[in-house]
Order: C-alpha cells, then structure tokens, then sequence
C-alpha cells in the first residue's frame, strides 16, 4: 500500500515533535533574550557560556527524550493509534519511523539553539546558508534510502540534522575564536550514560507491567506512565550521581521561565 510509508512518517513525526516543542524550544527561548543582550555588549566570553549552557540543557533533555522515543516506540504508537483500521502491521511501521526520527532529536533541539546564536550576532545568512545545505543534503539522502522502507526518510533527515549542528558548530567557533566543546562533551557522556541507564529500567518496567495488565487501552497507558516515570526518576537520580550541573541549571532556567 503506497500510502502506508507517507502516513506513518506522519503519524512518528507527531509524537517526535512533541519533546521538541516542549524542551528545545522553551530553553532557546528563554536564552535568546540574553544572548542579544551579550551580543549587543561585545561580551563574547559570556556568550560562548550561554550558549555552552543552552546546548547542554537541550542534550540534558532531548537525549534520554530520544531513547525513549527508541526503546518505548511501539508501546507509545499502539497505545496512541493502535485502533479502528489502524492494524499492529502498521504500529510496527510507525515505530521504525519514530525511531529513526529520535536519532535526531537532540540535534534538531541543538540546530534551533545554534540558529538563535547566529540570529544574536546579527549574522541570520549563517544558518540560511547551512539550511540551504541541508536541503541538498537531505534530497540526495532521500534518494539513498527512500527504498528501505517508512524509515528511510526519517533517518536521511536526522543524518542532515546531525551534519547541519556540525557545519553550525564550525562556523559559530570560527566566529567567536572556541566554543565551551570540552565542557558540552563531558556532559553528553554523562547524559549519555544515565540514557543507558534509563532505557533499561523503562523498557524493563514496561515489560514486567505489560505481561502482567495485559493491553487494555488502561493497562497500556498504566504500562507506559509508570515506564516513563520510573525511567525519568532513575535518570534524573543517576544524573545527580554523576555531578551533572544541568540539573540546578534547568530548575534555574525553570525560575527565569516563570517570571517571564
């Protein structure tokens, strides 16, 4: 059915927008106010550190977001279109497409916050320029994998998301001299470890509930709340362990958004 690859790429994008809007939007956001207010000042130093913070809040929430969306792909999609005309067939489809987007994910969040950095300096053709690459990219791509199935798609936009932070990347350091890269690498690693971390206590939790409630529209929404809960406390309580500062940095981003 040559509709089944278009609808599910729909239907997976939908759910990877949703930690999109939530976290790497808001956090770009609140920052842009005071990377133009450094820019503005010539404070460059001030600036780097904004954007090093900005950077790895958005790692700090997209990336376990992202494993997520992988590990607990088909319970979310069934729970959420597994009804009607809507077959399993087709949740596993939608799954792949979801999964292949999440690879993405917190470099789609780390492009929005790249882009409103080069907007501060008032250099707007920089993140233009580096669309436009993406584009091209992202067509010859699509031609690449466009035959492998529903994922294919997905998976030629997250590999031109992950080569547009790059060039993004490249630039802003030519431009302001070095970037924080030390400090926003130690960082993924840490995140990187807790996701680990986090995986495993939400696909294991959901396991063990799903066998055991059945799926029931309730027992799955009970399966995959408690999953999610129960992975989001582990990986908060492993970041915490690891010294991880974003933890204070994102309850004080949390204040700033609150007063507006």
């Amino acid at each position: 059915d040559p509709t089944i690859a278009p609808n599910a790429i729909d239907k997976a994008f939908r759910i990877y927008m949703l930690p999109q809007g939530m976290f790497s939007v808001a956090v770009a956001t609140v920052l842009y106010p005071s990377l133009a207010r450094l820019a503005a000042r010539r404070d460059f130093d001030g600036f780097r550190s904004t954007v090093s913070s900005g950077l790895r809040l958005i790692n700090f929430l997209l990336v376990p977001a992202a494993v997520l969306s992988v590990v607990l792909a088909e319970p979310a999609v069934r729970l959420l279109y597994e009804r009607g005309a809507f077959n399993p067939d087709e949740t596993t489809v939608v799954a792949q497409a979801l999964a292949a987007f999440s690879i993405g994910l917190a470099f789609n969040g780390m492009m929005l916050m790249l882009n409103r950095g080069f907007f501060s300096l008032q250099a707007p053709w920089v993140p233009t320029a580096v669309a436009l690459g993406v584009v091209v990219l992202n067509t010859a791509l699509y031609f690449a994998f466009y035959r492998v199935g529903a994922w294919g798609v997905p998976l030629a936009i997250s590999l031109a998301n992950i080569a547009g932070v790059t060039l993004l990347v490249l630039a802003l350091r030519r431009r302001l001299g070095r970037l924080d890269l030390t400090a926003i690498a130690r960082s993924f690693l840490r995140v990187a470890a807790a996701s680990a971390v986090l995986a495993a206590v939400a696909f294991g939790t959901w396991w063990l509930l799903d066998d055991a409630l059945g799926r029931s529209f309730g027992a799955q929404a009970l399966s995959l709340s408690a999953a999610l809960a129960a992975g989001g406390a582990v990986y908060l309580g492993v970041c915490r362990a690891l010294g991880a500062p974003e933890v204070a940095s994102l309850l004080s981003l949390r204040d700033r958004f609150r007063r507006g």
